[in-house]
């Protein structure tokens, strides 16, 4: 499954009530390290198809999600299990630590 695309509207559905672990990547189109860490985001949403869902958060157009999570700076990367915020990093990350906190919520 490719990488998923959040919003304001369907953040509840898709993010909170997942059975899944969740990945959300709040960016914005004009962010450098947003767009350095898009194919990383990319690459782990192949990976970790079918156990975790991945996907992105604009925040300029969608600011009520990135509100509610205190995003104040971007790229923001939290992660969901449970409905529940689980973890949360900020700026530019490896893949291999992004795959170490994604490995400890499957």
């Amino acid at each position: 499954m490719a990488e998923m695309t959040f919003t304001d509207d369907n953040f509840e559905e898709e993010v909170l009530k997942s059975e899944l672990p969740v990945l959300v990547d709040f960016f914005a189109e004009w962010c450098g390290p947003c767009k350095m860490l898009g194919p990383i985001v990319e690459e782990l949403a192949g990976e970790y198809d079918g156990k975790v869902k991945i996907g992105k958060l604009d925040v300029d157009a969608n600011p009520t999600v990135a509100g509610k999570y205190g995003v104040q700076s971007i790229p923001t990367l939290i992660f969901f299990k449970g409905g529940e915020e689980a973890d949360k990093v900020m700026g530019f990350q490896s893949k291999e630590a992004l795959k170490e906190k994604l490995d400890s919520l499957v």
